[in-house]
């Protein structure tokens, strides 16, 4: 089964009309089975559904919003089912009594899909999957853009979607829409435009509140620094720490394995050069299936690609090294020092996403050689000071960030 999928999915990359009628036919079939499964299932008006990144993890803003509702005795009675790709790993959160873990995907999943009043994800749900009229779906998303978005994308270098492809699936997002959730009036007006969400007639459902994830950056203490180290084995070294957080590539997908990614630096060298004095902690985006061999560098770089929140390596980092990731924006939360490794930053530029912001905006500098890039690290790690040019970005697009972000979008959106 799983080979006659890859010969599939690879016919389906080359053949526009084939991916159509394969797709097309199974929409008919998943919608007409989540319509039967749902048959006699009544909303429960205190069951709230989370998922993050498709059941991949327990993290994002979802995981904030749960939290605060579960040291919250005015949410007391309710019920929080979180679905999850492998449920096995997170069983542990079922010591809360209110709390139940199910397998994402499944009768089950869609069940409860049917009988829980509020759906709170930070990524899509599957194109079949539609909230009744009495249902809540609070669209988290899970980053302020960079890079262009559905309607806005001109020239998308994707190999699964076309354009009108991706155009079609944020307008198939956009009408289930109760709630998208925004951090700054900049990510507004582009979720607006990027869900088309005027044709529609729901721009008013953009909730201006902050991220909830963000919270925990301005509320960690020291305790969750020495346990964080802890986890991630790291807590006996005085080496500065690098964050290195590439995100993944539209055009680069392997059939039966999902989007991958080529690591294009040299850690030979950033081994040599800054091994003595620096360890990294290498990030995969969540998008990325292929894994990586890191054990030529035991004890300089850390494969962290598995540690579900990231705000968890954000705090315990001394610089972070991204490209055109979003993350970024979050961890300049914490003003320290931010490095932009573009080696193909042309190409990005033109022929993939493009951008929504003018990169001369980013609070750090952009190096596109490795000799550069390691220039860079040693600069920032004696020089960085936290400028004007830094605070206007973190004024512009951070101001919500105030460690209370979880508290207002639940009052926003849960009925007590």
């Amino acid at each position: 089964m799983k080979k006659l999928k890859i010969v599939l999915m690879n016919i389906a990359k080359k053949n526009l009309i084939f991916r159509k009628l394969i797709r097309s036919l199974l929409y008919i079939y998943r919608y007409a089975r989540y319509r039967i499964r749902g048959i006699g299932k009544t909303v429960d008006s205190h069951m709230i559904l989370f998922s993050t990144f498709n059941g991949k993890a327990y993290s994002d803003s979802p995981k904030a919003m749960y939290k605060y509702m579960k040291e919250n005795s005015e949410y007391k009675e309710y019920k929080f089912i979180w679905a999850f790709k492998e449920p096995e790993k997170y069983k542990y959160l079922e010591e809360n009594k209110n709390t139940k873990v199910i397998k994402q995907g499944t009768r089950e999943y869609e069940q409860y899909l049917s009988r829980s009043k509020y759906w709170i994800f930070n990524y899509r749900a599957a194109d079949h999957q539609y909230p009744k009229k009495n249902q809540i779906f609070l669209q988290c998303w899970h980053g302020t853009p960079l890079k262009r978005l559905g309607y806005d994308l001109d020239n998308p270098d994707n190999v699964l979607n076309t354009k009108k492809e991706i155009r079609y699936k944020y307008k198939t997002d956009a009408k289930k829409f109760k709630y998208l959730l925004s951090p700054s009036k900049f990510a507004t007006e582009k979720f607006i435009s990027a869900w088309n969400l005027k044709k529609v007639k729901k721009e008013d459902c953009v909730i201006e509140e902050g991220y909830p994830r963000n919270d925990f950056l301005s509320n960690y203490t020291d305790d969750d620094i020495k346990e964080i180290k802890e986890n991630l084995g790291i807590n006996k070294t005085n080496k500065k720490i690098i964050l290195y957080a590439p995100t993944w590539r539209d055009n680069q997908h392997q059939s039966g394995i999902g989007y991958t990614y080529k690591t294009e630096v040299d850690f030979d060298m950033l081994q040599k050069k800054l091994g003595q004095d620096y360890i990294i902690l290498f990030r995969a985006h969540y998008l990325v299936a292929n894994e990586f061999d890191f054990k030529k560098y035991e004890g300089f770089i850390y494969d962290v690609s598995k540690t579900d929140d990231i705000n968890k390596l954000y705090v315990v980092s001394d610089i972070l090294i991204t490209d055109y990731s979003s993350v970024f924006f979050d961890y300049s939360n914490l003003k320290r020092p931010i490095i932009y490794y573009m080696y193909d930053l042309d190409k990005y530029k033109d022929n993939m996403r493009g951008f929504y912001i003018d990169l001369n905006e980013l609070p750090g500098n952009i190096v596109k050689t490795e000799e550069d890039l390691i220039k860079e690290i040693k600069y920032v790690s004696s020089d960085f000071k936290y400028d004007d040019k830094y605070k206007k970005f973190n004024d512009k697009y951070n101001y919500l960030d105030d460690g209370k972000a979880s508290e207002r979008v639940v009052e926003k959106v849960i009925e007590i």
